[in-house]
């Protein structure tokens, strides 16, 4: 083997492991780069999160409500919305006050002010508001007003007036709600005649405009309120409650059937034989003497499935059979009534349903349609149809026959019971229920909370008035035997009256009510005041 073989195979071997000893190098040097590239980047990483950690430290240490306003509107959405009382409200704030940054939580009674304030808010803001426009009545303020009056505890009456936006089924979907209106006048008087609803409503127009129409229930007082402004040249169209129709409807059909009577009775006796015994879960639902036909129906359904658990033959002696049919009285001889008022009935309460939620339009009367065949009473089904063509031509005449035309007052109706069974107390004072009731309608804003917090004391007594209170009556009365003669004064007093822009200037005539529901047992298609021909 020569000297130049062996020096050029040396070289080769140099190459082969200089090449290898390069691959390894380059290898590693990647390596390190990435290994330090990875190092870097989980460094920046941890500096973020340290300081990340460090900033949620620093805020765990922070109150939540930074300022009086959230206190205010916590406390208002407390009462509002969580139904809670106005003590509740107050410990509520009290236990998280600490939590929430509150150096001093509100007394029940700074709670309550809140509250009229709100209600004192909405009611000066309510010329702010804007309904939609509408074709057929390019004069109105786009709003179709919902009255109604209320009875409370002692002589006052109480005369609410709900805002609903006319154009409401454009924009909105399923039944409106009490976040769906707006109180826009309250009132208490001793009694609400027709003259003195169209005074209070005229007043009312005087600072909102007129209405698109206005949606009532069947009360002869304000079905002549309305008709007086119309003759004094407010012609707004008026809409009658489809629910105080329906039940007027029923009362003229079943209140003089031979067997009503019968059956009211023997519901009234099954109710006190199933009490205190093993049935007691099967007691019939409780029904009001007045206006008892508004929920007629739940009570003839409960004495269907009643029946339903009684099947025909003999029954173990001293089985739960047994003891049902013993409790039954005279229910069974009523079958045929219950059948026949579940067939006109059901109908009209799926009727009521569809419109209640899409408002009654061409295509919502083409579905009560189909529904209205099948109810079996002739009379029923002609004033029904007659019922609803009738405000069909109204939803025409204002443009809304297309979109939908609310005829339900169902909100005023959950203002009322929600205003007397919240925050009321002992005493149901109609005062001071009035006073609360624009609170109700909707969460309160963050902007309607700032000018809560900008009324003063001082506004507050000049919007309000000097007006009696039944709690102070009482506590005076009762603690000063001689202060009795002063109730007589207290009378004499002006009641509440809220408007928007005025002050508290009630001069209400003391007249006797004579208005009652359901009073005409006629059929309910003449007693129709929708101005429908």
């Amino acid at each position: 083997m020569s000297k130049a073989y062996r020096e050029k195979r040396k070289l080769e071997r140099w190459k082969a492991k200089a090449m290898e000893r390069g691959e390894n190098l380059r290898s590693e040097r990647k390596e390190r780069k990435r290994i330090t590239e990875q190092r870097d980047q989980l460094k920046k990483e941890l500096k973020e999160a340290r300081a990340r950690l460090r900033e949620l430290e620093t805020q765990i240490g922070k109150p939540a409500v930074m300022d009086k306003v959230d206190v205010v509107s916590l406390a208002l959405q407390l009462f509002l919305v969580g139904h809670i009382s106005f003590r509740a409200v107050s410990r509520v704030l009290t236990l998280l006050s600490g939590a929430l940054g509150i150096m001093n939580a509100p007394c029940p009674q700074t709670v309550i002010n809140w509250v009229t304030r709100l209600s004192l808010v909405r009611i000066q803001s309510a010329p702010q508001l804007n309904g939609s426009p509408l074709a057929g009545a390019p004069s109105s303020n786009g709003f179709i007003w919902m009255i109604d009056t209320s009875i409370a505890l002692g002589t006052g009456k109480i005369l609410a007036i709900l805002a609903l936006n006319a154009g409401y089924y454009k924009i909105g979907s399923g039944a409106p709600g009490l976040g769906s209106v707006h109180c826009i006048a309250v009132a208490v008087a001793y009694s609400w005649t027709g003259e003195a609803i169209a005074a209070f409503l005229e007043r009312v127009i005087a600072v909102m405009g007129d209405p698109a129409a206005y949606l009532k229930d069947g009360g002869t007082d304000l079905q002549k309120g309305t008709r007086l402004l119309g003759e004094r040249g407010h012609r707004s169209l008026s809409i009658d409650d489809i629910s105080h129709f329906i039940a007027n409807l029923i009362k003229w059909r079943y209140s003089e059937h031979p067997m009503f009577e019968i059956f009211m009775s023997a519901c009234g006796r099954i109710s006190g034989k199933l009490k205190q015994t093993i049935l007691a879960c099967l007691i019939p639902p409780k029904t009001q003497t007045k206006a008892r036909f508004m929920n007629l129906h739940r009570l003839v359904r409960w004495a269907e499935r009643l029946l339903k658990l009684s099947p025909p033959g003999r029954a173990a002696k001293g089985s739960v059979l047994s003891e049902l049919r013993a409790c039954l009285d005279k229910l069974p001889e009523c079958k045929g009534f219950i059948k026949g008022f579940l067939a006109d009935v059901l109908p009209l309460l799926e009727c009521e349903k569809i419109l209640k939620s899409r408002g009654l339009s061409e295509s919502t009367l083409a579905q009560c349609e189909l529904l209205i065949q099948s109810i079996p009473s002739a009379g029923v089904r002609e004033d029904f149809r007659d019922y609803l063509h009738c405000h069909i031509e109204i939803a025409k005449k204002l443009g809304l026959e297309k979109t939908g035309m609310p005829v339900s007052s169902d909100p005023i109706e959950g203002l009322f019971g929600t205003g007397k069974g919240h925050g009321t107390g002992e005493t149901s004072d109609a005062n001071r229920i009035a006073l609360r009731l624009p609170a109700f309608c909707g969460p309160p804003t963050r902007e309607e909370v700032e000018l809560v917090l900008k009324l003063s004391v001082a506004e507050e007594q000049d919007l309000i008035g000097d007006i009696p209170s039944l709690t102070k009556q009482r506590r005076r009365v009762l603690q000063h035997p001689d202060e009795l003669d002063s109730l007589a004064a207290d009378r004499a007093g002006a009641p509440l009256e809220l408007i928007p822009g005025t002050k508290n200037r009630s001069k209400f005539p003391k007249t006797i009510d004579i208005s009652s529901y359901y009073k005409n047992t006629a059929s309910p298609a003449t007693a129709c005041q929708s101005g429908c021909g």
